[in-house]
Order: C-alpha cells, then sequence, then structure tokens
C-alpha cells in the first residue's frame, strides 16, 4: 500500500503487565465497540516529512473516507468491501480488501482486537497506545493507535491518532482533531468518480 495510508510515533514495545495489558485492551474494544460513526480533520505526515490535511470520515462496517485538502488530487475510500486509492492526476485506481490493512481494525467491528494488539507503554499515563499486527500476514502491515484517555468519549477514550507502518518499513502519521463520534453519516459519502470512465461507485 502507498506509504501515505501508512503508521505517530515509532513505538517499542516493552513487556508490560499481563494485567494492565488485559484491562486496556478491554478498554480499546469497548472504545471500538461503542464508536458507529466518526468525523475528524486529519494531518497526514508521510515518511519524507510531507504534511497534507483533510477530513476523514468513518462509518461502520467497513467504510471510511480521507478527503484531503482542495488541490490535492487523491481519494481514499472504503465502501465496505475494498479501500480503495485514486489518484486523480494520472487516473489510476488501486483496490486491496480492507482485512488486508491496519484500517480494518478500525472500521470492522467484529475484530477482536485482543487476538492481535499489545499495548505499548508510555510514560503519560494519560495516553494509551496500542500496535496491531497480524503475524500470520506481515505483509498487511502494522498501527499504532494512539488514544487519550477522556471520560467523556467512546469507551472513555479518545482517538488522537495513528501510525502505520507499511510491508517495506514505510511510515506514515495521522494525527486527528475535531473528532465527533455517532452521528449520521449518509452512505453517498463513500462513493466516488472513476477517473479511468468517468463514472461513480458505491
Amino acid at each position: 500500500m502507498k506509504s501515505m495510508l501508512l503508521p505517530f510515533t515509532a513505538a517499542i514495545a516493552i513487556a508490560a503487565p499481563a494485567v494492565a495489558q488485559n484491562g486496556d485492551l478491554a478498554q480499546v474494544q469497548r472504545h471500538l465497540s461503542a464508536v458507529s460513526s466518526m468525523t475528524a480533520a486529519f494531518s497526514q505526515t508521510d515518511r519524507n516529512g510531507k504534511v497534507l490535511t483533510g477530513t476523514l470520515t468513518l462509518k461502520k462496517p467497513g467504510k471510511i473516507r480521507f478527503q484531503y485538502e482542495k488541490g490535492v488530487p487523491i481519494l481514499i475510500v472504503g465502501d465496505g468491501k475494498a479501500l480503495t486509492f485514486i489518484d486523480y492526476s494520472v487516473k489510476q485506481v488501486q483496490r486491496w480488501p480492507i482485512g488486508n490493512t491496519p484500517l480494518s481494525v478500525l472500521i470492522n467491528p467484529d475484530k477482536d482486537i485482543g487476538r492481535f494488539a499489545k499495548v505499548v507503554p508510555s510514560a503519560d499515563p494519560r495516553v494509551l497506545s496500542v500496535e496491531g499486527y497480524d503475524a500470520k500476514h506481515p505483509e498487511y502491515g502494522r498501527i499504532t493507535l494512539v488514544f487519550a484517555r477522556e471520560a467523556s468519549a467512546p469507551g472513555g477514550l479518545m482517538l488522537q491518532g495513528w501510525v502505520m507502518l507499511d510491508s517495506q518499513g514505510n511510515r506514515t502519521t495521522i494525527r486527528l482533531s475535531d473528532q465527533r463520534f455517532n452521528a449520521p453519516v449518509d452512505d453517498g459519502t463513500f462513493r466516488w468518480n472513476d477517473p479511468r470512465r468517468n463514472s461513480t461507485h458505491s
């Protein structure tokens, strides 16, 4: 997958106490289960330090859209089945099954994070970071979700962003702001225009 899709800070996990691991993972699972939709502003930094901004829209199951700032000819959309990367400048479209991407942890409500994730210890008790990695499929890459502990947020956690690392070692950081949860989102948000034949996909 293109590096711009992929992990905030590179996290080197140190063994955390099992009780803390289990409790924190359970809290992350509660947060993910409590979120049916989300919108947020995002800032994306790639491995070269290039920064792009835009709007993120998420709706479970399986739907996500990264709408980049005006002038950026790129769109990333998950329509419930596939994650599609569209580059309008060269009329190129690439698709992956959503389950083959680290983003599936955010948009698949059936995913049991306890089976493939571990807590990344943090010096700040207000921050909870969790790294997801499928050892059976290293080609899917890794994702480290970064949360702030906030009682008023779903499950007591506010998603701050994530760091994705693809199988080639390319790191991409997404930072979120103005997060809003569980408001209605129209399915039409996840349609996109195919530059190869000027048609609309849903």
